[in-house]
């Protein structure tokens, strides 16, 4: 048996000790106190066949299993499918999103959300498809992992080292790249969905997740970027209009928090291992972590059980 330090205690490293942890590994976390996880501002969609529209066919295939991790791992997975909709003067966006996506049927969308009945003639829903509350669910396994016995501190490292920081390893990393996303948490009383909501839209297209407590993340803006200041007044005005065309109810809601993260992408957009100077490296998550975390972790397990043999 091995001792491991992870580094970054965002969905990778969790998913990652969790792994560990489920191999019987010894192992540490090591926290940041200078740090928020891009994960935190995660929108926590499992929707491995929407992501198909720009994602490679690898996300797609290696995504289709996260729900059933999650699920084993977690509570409050949601597995109610996933609605695109369109405004009526962008409708051929659901024909291209149709042709670049699979696992979908075409749908009235009022039939399945009441609350858009009337107002989109169709839309095309995603029903193996879930979501959660990334915060929640990283809590959880955070909880797990301490009954367990993980240590979880702020000190030196103790053990082999697994970096799981994001963009945070990018002077290891210089092949990492920074892509920016805003998002902001709108609360309302009156406005119920049961799924993630995509609207599409040629400029901003964006996604309204449901979360308890009558509250909805709303995202996410993607951006070459590598700027971690607040979020932008256009990304704000954008995201309220999108908001806005899904549900003028939500016109009367409350914008409880904003926020913005820097996701750490390869020149590709698919997460890889790497191993440099007695380090493995798990990153590259792009806009798929809550999605491809697992897997990852998976398969780092089965590339260090070969190298023990």
């Amino acid at each position: 048996m091995s001792h491991w330090s992870i580094l970054g205690s965002g969905v990778t490293g969790l998913c990652v000790a969790t792994a560990l942890a489920d191999a019987g590994e010894k192992l540490e976390i090591i926290t940041s106190e200078e740090h928020c996880p891009a994960s935190h501002y995660a929108g926590g969609m499992l929707a491995p066949f929407c992501e198909g529209e720009g994602a490679p066919e690898e996300v797609v295939r290696l995504g289709q299993g996260s729900a059933d991790w999650w699920q084993a791992h977690v509570s409050g997975v949601e597995r109610q499918g996933t609605l695109v909709i369109a405004p009526p003067r962008d409708s051929m966006e659901l024909n291209r999103f149709a042709k670049m996506t699979q696992g979908h049927e075409w749908v009235d969308p009022g039939s399945v959300e009441d609350r858009l009945a009337g107002r989109f003639a169709r839309g095309l829903f995603f029903p193996s498809e879930g979501h959660l509350d990334p915060r929640k669910a990283m809590q959880e396994l955070r909880q797990k992992l301490l009954a367990a016995g993980v240590e979880i501190h702020h000190g030196k490292p103790t053990g082999k080292i697994i970096d799981c920081r994001g963009i945070h390893a990018a002077p290891l990393l210089p092949e990492l790249r920074a892509v920016r996303g805003e998002m902001l948490i709108l609360q309302s009383d009156e406005v119920q969905f049961s799924r993630p909501v995509r609207l599409l839209h040629p400029r901003f297209p964006c996604y309204l997740v449901p979360r308890s407590e009558g509250r909805f993340m709303l995202g996410a803006t993607m951006v070459e970027s590598n700027d971690a200041s607040p979020i932008s007044a256009r990304a704000l005005m954008e995201l309220l209009s999108a908001a806005y065309t899904i549900d003028p109810a939500l016109a009367e809601a409350r914008v409880i928090e904003t926020g913005s993260g820097l996701r750490p992408s390869y020149p590709n957009n698919l997460p890889d291992i790497r191993y440099r100077d007695g380090t493995f490296h798990v990153n590259g998550m792009y806009r798929h972590g809550f999605l491809l975390a697992p897997i990852v972790a998976q398969n780092l397990i089965q590339q260090l059980s070969q190298e023990t043999r």
